[in-house]
């Protein structure tokens, strides 16, 4: 058998799916064999590889065993004379694997070999060919000078910048992503240390192949598509400690040990400096737009008032001030969460969230006012003012929002312009898995493949620019069914300076996948969508548990007769009212199989429903209630149960 492609998976179905369709599309003519380790994924991926790709030789494990283990695993089944250790977030052109077993046969000094890889905008990812992380090389990079430097030989070592991306290279390390080996190597070097959960371990692996006497080549006569990001964020804080803890374990293992102690101690000054930084970028992420919406709001109110004062009676501080800052304050609070609970603040962006939200707010406060004793209530004028004031400069705001970022918002004035390439029923079907899934767009051109294919099969690429720039299209959609991987993947290459966004839509899947960025985690357009991962159903099953919390403390007294464990019930209250817990949620199932599910506090009561209880997995029932989630069934749940008790 020439070719072993081994796979190993985790909570990525539909990438899964698309990756794999790509791949045996790449085996066409070649004797070869492909084995996914699924690493105890909830999310369907063993049910849809058994359904839509039988050939496939399937392991599932019960557990996450990590990313080294489960190749590990896969390796030592593997018959093929090469193997390609493939992340599941990637997509291979049609000649890939034709082309890398001509290129190890015609090199037999080849430990591996890797490829060119480019993210979901045609941007190259420099990881594509890295340098080994000497303590000199890791400095330059942890505290960014190889971003300054990129093409340096000295400050950017650790991506090799100084290396053509467009020519073929000796490299140090090839990335885990696609790393294609000769099993003879590995059987003459070892396997990947299990020491590496995730991270690094692609690092040692190469650093062997190197110490074994074989070289590591960068071949950019491949190219493949990699969404990069979709199993974890760069910027999240668990990334920084994963993946600088696997750079201390490398750093100990191979470097002498007056090298290792010093980049250990660089190491760990990183992972404190990063995770202040990621802290940070954090927070100034959540925070900057609801702290400009409550700087404004308050620049009304101190502006406005005391204007309203010398207008109405020629001059100011008339109305009280021992009840004036503290009605205020009330009122800038009520706007603020009008414009919580409003969507203000969710991603998508909503642009008229602000308007529906504080004239909302708006109401509530002359409600308010209106049961106010008469002593307090000095002034509607204000409210009215100063309310129109903050729905002016709120939404002000996201309409610069809108023209600096369009992306960003998913209202009309910001809808994606699409561009479908695709027959008829593929762009139907697009259509309706983006209307289905509430993507704001506007399909502005749908085109057959053979209006834009030249004699050699690939994509006219002025032609596609002009499309682009006559449309003002910012969104393209490929459909496989009539356009190959290598047509798409060149397109996107020639196409990449313009900035538009890609997705691929496989032939009858049923989604659509893509990725912005090496940094973001990516868009996925599917019909498998989930209710209770929306930010406002979140919401609205958050004020659920804090009312109907406060409900049952405040009837105890009188529910102690009715209700199995009063006590009980009163100390899950409390839990659930200071957002310890909240009151339905999903049934006991592994860390693994909720990771696939919107997350929510733990439950006091399990969604699993007395008839359904032995017909249907836990599993299954739990992606029911995430998926048709509404607070009419959190409350008929609750009631249902509070009355029979809770049980331990």
């Amino acid at each position: 058998m020439e070719l072993s492609v081994i796979i190993v998976s985790y909570n990525v179905k539909h990438f899964l799916e698309q990756c794999l369709l790509s791949v045996f599309n790449a085996l066409d003519g070649i004797e070869a064999e492909v084995i996914v380790v699924d690493n105890a994924s909830g999310d369907g991926s063993c049910e849809m590889v058994r359904e839509r790709f039988k050939p496939v030789k399937l392991i599932e494990n019960t557990t996450n065993v990590g990313f080294s283990r489960a190749n590990n695993q896969a390796i030592t089944k593997a018959a093929g004379e090469f193997i390609l250790l493939l992340n599941p977030d990637t997509v291979v052109q049609e000649d890939t694997f034709a082309m890398c077993l001509s290129f190890m046969r015609n090199h037999p000094d080849a430990g591996g070999l890797t490829v060119k890889m480019i993210d979901g905008k045609g941007k190259f990812l420099p990881e594509s060919k890295r340098g080994f992380p000497s303590p000199v090389t890791a400095f330059f990079k942890i505290f960014g000078f190889a971003s300054l430097f990129p093409r340096s030989k000295t400050f950017a070592r650790y991506y090799l910048g100084h290396l053509d991306k467009n020519s073929t290279h000796e490299i140090e390390v090839l990335p885990g992503a696609f790393m294609f080996l000769r099993a003879k190597t590995l059987r003459e070097v070892g396997l990947l240390d299990e020491q590496f959960f995730m991270y690094g371990e692609d690092i040692d692996l190469s650093y062997r192949i190197l110490k074994g006497g074989y070289k590591n080549y960068y071949y950019p006569e491949c190219q493949i598509i990699h969404y990069k990001g979709e199993s974890t964020k760069k910027g999240s804080l668990n990334y920084v400690l994963v993946f600088y803890r696997a750079m201390i374990l490398f750093t100990r293992k191979h470097i002498n040990s007056r090298g290792a102690g010093l980049l250990v101690g660089i190491i760990n000054l990183a992972i404190y400096f990063r995770a202040f930084l990621s802290l940070l970028h954090r927070l100034a992420k959540r925070l900057w737009l609801p702290l400009l919406d409550l700087a404004l709001i308050i620049a009304g109110v101190v502006l406005l008032v005391p204007w309203w004062e010398q207008q109405r009676f020629q001059m100011q501080h008339v109305y009280p001030r021992e009840y004036a800052g503290f009605l205020l304050s009330l009122y800038v609070a009520v706007w603020m969460l009008s414009l919580w609970l409003g969507g203000a603040y969710d991603k998508p962006r909503k642009v008229h969230a602000p308007s529906r939200s504080i004239a909302v707010g708006t109401v509530a406060i002359l409600v308010i006012y209106s049961v106010l004793p008469a002593g307090m209530r000095f002034s509607r004028a204000i409210i009215l003012i100063t309310g129109a004031w903050s729905l002016a400069t709120t939404q002000l705001v996201r309409y610069l929002m809108v023209w600096i970022s369009p992306s960003s918002f998913a209202t009309s004035l910001a809808a994606k312009r699409i561009a479908v390439l695709g027959n008829s029923n593929e762009v139907e079907r697009v259509s309706k898995i983006l209307n289905l899934t509430g993507i704001s767009h506007k399909l502005v051109a749908s085109l057959t493949p053979d209006k834009l294919t030249g004699d050699n099969g690939y994509l006219n690429h002025e032609r596609l620019a002009e499309l682009v720039r006559v449309n003002g299209v910012n969104e393209i959609i490929f459909c496989t069914q009539g356009i190959s991987m290598g047509a798409i993947v060149d397109a996107m290459l020639y196409l990449s300076p313009q900035g538009i966004s890609y997705k691929i839509a496989t032939h009858e899947g049923s989604s659509i996948i893509g990725s912005n960025s090496v940094e973001d985690q990516g868009e996925l357009y599917t019909l498998d969508f989930k209710a209770l991962g929306s930010p406002s159903v979140k919401r609205a099953k958050r004020l659920f548990d804090l009312f109907s919390a406060a409900a049952v403390i405040i009837t105890w007294p009188v529910n102690v007769f009715f209700i199995r464990k009063p006590f009980r019930v009163m100390v899950e209250a409390l839990s659930v009212l200071v957002g310890l817990k909240t009151w339905v949620g999903y049934g006991a199932a592994s860390p693994e199989a909720l990771s696939a599910l919107p997350k929510i506090k733990p439950s006091v009561f399990p969604y699993i429903p007395v008839k359904y209880r032995e017909k249907n997995s836990t599993r299954e029932l739990n992606l029911y209630y995430a998926r048709n989630y509404s607070v009419s069934l959190d409350l008929q749940i609750l009631i249902r149960n509070l009355y029979r008790g809770i049980n331990g």
